[in-house]
């Protein structure tokens, strides 16, 4: 029988962290039939992806034990840069890969499953555009604000790359000219001073609590700690000047605000509505909303990613 022919009716779905693999296998509903987590592979980017394969193969033989036979498609979201026409793994810092085939890698790994490449946070911006925040929603931006500052731009339903894959870049949009140094080369990028580890280096510094995080900083501005307030109004501060030109280029109807600092909730949004609304002169301003589907997001939207690519026509079994 063909691969076509054997194939249950279910995906994999892989979100790849610098830290931690987590995935499931999902139904045509998205419901979870299963869930894993493996700790990302060290000892170098070959180490890693010898990991995702071997973990991709271990959710393959479960799926073949509960379903009946392989895979429908599989959906991979990564971090860093990502060429998701050719399924390549161009870059990332995180985890020192560079060109890395990594779709062809997995589906020759499992057989010739069709698999689909993508940037972890439009992935989440996927998931939170058809399952949570976005739901309904024509045209919306969605920020994680976590490690650093990325963005996914969600269109009528589907996720913009950009032409080279690299859409939503709002991280490395320079809000403070001559700021501190970023890791992309550039000074005054809005991650260097509105990210999650932004704001913790900083509260560490004004509070002198050494390895204080962006969580304890939050607390601390619910508190009334007037340190706290300060660093807090610095980050909400540059972050509406980076969505502000989001809104300037994009106009969407919402902006969703997701990743480690989007958690503070309120805190963080009901300060960020006010600065964008003191800075805009002419500009309609989007909703801004909370994320809804929290760390789920990536591998959510590596499951919708894998359903939406098992309906494409496939020209040979393994994906290019």
């Amino acid at each position: 029988m063909s691969l076509q022919e054997q194939q249950a009716n279910y995906v994999i779905a892989l979100d790849i962290g610098g830290t931690t693999l987590k995935a499931a296998l999902t139904d045509p509903d998205n419901e979870p039939l299963f869930r894993a987590r493996r700790d990302t592979a060290t000892g170098g980017p070959e180490a890693v992806v010898a990991g995702i394969l071997d973990f991709a193969a271990e959710l393959a033989e479960e799926g073949r034990a509960r379903c009946g036979g392989p895979p429908v498609a599989v959906g991979l979201a990564v971090p860093g840069v990502v060429d998701e026409a050719a399924g390549l793994a161009s870059y990332s810092a995180n985890l020192g890969w560079r060109d890395v085939p990594l779709a062809r890698l997995v589906s020759e790994r499992l057989g010739g499953v069709p698999v689909a490449l993508t940037h972890d946070v439009r992935a989440g911006g996927l998931a939170e555009g058809r399952l949570g925040a976005g739901a309904g929603v024509g045209r919306f931006f969605f920020v994680a604000l976590g490690t650093g500052i990325a963005g996914a731009i969600g269109v009528g339903g589907r996720m913009e790359p950009g032409a080279h894959g690299g859409a939503g870049e709002i991280g490395h949009v320079v809000v403070r000219p001559g700021g501190p140094r970023c890791g992309c080369g550039g000074h005054g990028c809005l991650e260097t001073l509105a990210s999650a580890s932004a704001v913790g280096r900083a509260w560490a510094e004004a509070s002198g609590a050494a390895g204080a995080s962006a969580a304890d900083a939050a607390r601390a501005v619910a508190a009334g700690d007037g340190r706290a307030l300060a660093v807090w109004r610095d980050a909400v501060e540059a972050l509406a000047d980076g969505l502000l030109v989001a809104v300037n280029l994009l106009d969407p109807e919402v902006v969703i605000v997701g990743g480690g600092l989007g958690e503070a909730g309120e805190i963080l949004l009901d300060p960020l509505r006010s600065a964008l609304a003191a800075k805009a002169t002419f500009q309609r301003l989007p909703a801004v909303v909370p994320a809804a589907l929290g760390e789920a997001a990536g591998r959510l939207g590596a499951g919708l990613l894998a359903w939406d690519h098992s309906q494409l026509p496939h020209t040979a079994e393994v994906s290019p």
